[in-house]
């Protein structure tokens, strides 16, 4: 008999669920940018403004949170995978955690096809589940090796970054010179053609005139019907992505890195205080050197395409350094028994992490979008931020309260009475099943 279940009470690593819930809040940091502006999340020459206040407000972001937030969620995804998996085998013996595992993880999928169609096309429950179906049998394999193989993409992504800033290059190249050719009069090759139409792909996404931005805008602000297209055309862009796209070796390289660190107890905290400053100090070194270069190199240039580009060769490890010390952070603030309300808080968040990520994208798409207020485009950069300091006042209020009447957020109450096919209780009443610490968001 399998006796896999939710996690009891008791059994909470409440270390884990406070990254969980920083990650959970910090990811609206950059996902407001997408809600909310058009192709401004890496450009904010293209909307929002990129001067003054708006311009401070993406270096800090691209400093400290941009691609930081992400890779602190799929190292915590990754140690999802071996909190789960390990735990029900060692009630049930080897291997008995395949069918959990892949149900919940199929549902998840599930959930993730729904909320980016018809709330937020930057969502990120999908490719995790994606990218969980081919996770399984690593579970058991020792720290060093998930490192070596998360360090190993890390690499291989360098390398194609590199490549992609060549490709860059060669196609701005190109199709400016047949642009220059046909506007001379010359009748273009097919290869000119080609280059042409290459290089008009590139501008209009990476760099889209004032009147397609505005165009945009009108689209987004426009009817429910009118907002689901748009929101479809760009899900499909990113669903269409081969697997293996360097796209998703972000998500892998991380969860393999997550998967050891959770063997290693870096995530339950059972590394000494000094362990855990010399991660956040040398983590912190590391990642704001490279940080802050890659942002006044690519303010310098202007944004330009190829700088850009090319500038993002260091992108992981700038951006694990930062997610590692912001971990170390935590996990002292943890350990020391400081600012206690703001973990109880923060873990609160965590635990029903589900739930407020998909209430950030009811708020938020209700907020920007035609079928609610249509403030789409209408606010600069900063003031998104007004918003997200709402929303952050509201989950961190609601969420304890929540908890105190129920074992799981709303969200979570359907994942887990889906994947255990058992209705699980709801509300609180004495020690009963709560929800796993190993969510996938």
């Amino acid at each position: 008999m399998n006796n896999t279940g939710p996690v009891l009470a008791s059994e909470r690593i409440s270390s884990l669920d406070i990254v969980r819930g920083f990650a959970l809040l910090g990811i609206l940091l950059m996902n407001i940018v997408g809600f909310g502006l058009f192709h401004a999340y890496d450009n904010p020459t293209n909307s929002g403004g990129a001067t003054g206040l708006n311009l401070w407000v993406w270096i800090v972001m691209h400093v400290l949170a941009e691609g930081k937030m992400r890779c602190l969620f799929s190292m915590v995804f990754g140690a999802s995978i071996v909190l789960l998996t390990s735990r029900a085998e060692r009630k049930n013996g080897p291997g008995s955690s395949a069918d959990v595992y892949y149900r919940r993880n199929l549902w998840l999928l599930l959930f993730g096809l729904l909320h980016a169609y018809l709330l937020w096309q930057g969502e990120i429950l999908y490719p995790y589940a994606l990218c969980a179906l081919a996770l399984y049998p690593f579970r058991n394999m020792v720290p060093k090796h998930l490192l070596g193989i998360g360090a190993a993409m890390m690499v291989v992504m360098m390398a194609m970054v590199a490549y992609q800033g060549h490709e860059t290059s060669q196609t701005i190249e190109k199709g400016k010179a047949a642009v220059a050719a046909a506007a001379g009069g010359a009748k273009l090759t097919d290869e000119q053609m080609e280059a042409k139409e290459r290089w008009e792909g590139l501008r209009k996404r990476a760099k889209p005139t004032a009147a397609e931005v505005e165009k945009a805008n009108r689209r987004w602000r426009g009817s429910l019907w009118e907002v689901l297209k748009i929101r479809a055309e760009d899900v499909y862009q990113w669903h269409a992505l081969p697997y293996f796209h360097y796209m998703n070796l972000d998500l892998f390289s991380m969860m393999f890195v997550g998967m050891a660190l959770f063997k290693l107890g870096v995530f339950s905290g059972e590394r000494p205080f000094r362990f855990y400053a010399l991660m956040s100090g040398i983590g912190y070194a590391v990642g704001l050197s490279l940080n802050t270069y890659t942002a006044y190199v690519r303010v310098s240039n202007n944004f330009d395409l190829v700088v850009s580009a090319y500038s993002g060769i260091t992108y992981d490890l700038g951006r694990l350094s930062i997610a590692l010390a912001h971990v170390g952070v935590l996990i002292m603030l943890y350990q020391a028994g400081w600012m206690k309300w703001m973990l109880n808080s923060l873990a609160a968040i965590g635990q029903m992490a589900l739930s407020n990520y998909l209430m950030q994208s009811v708020i938020c798409s209700t907020i920007f979008c035609g079928y609610g207020f249509a403030m789409y485009g209408r606010l600069e950069r900063h003031q998104l931020y007004y918003i997200v300091a709402g929303i952050w006042a509201v989950q961190m209020i609601v969420s304890p309260i929540w908890l105190r009447h129920f074992q799981f957020g709303p969200a979570e109450w359907v994942w887990r009475s889906l994947t255990y096919w058992k209705k699980q209780p709801m509300r609180k009443a004495v020690e009963a099943p709560m929800g796993v610490a190993e969510a996938a968001y």
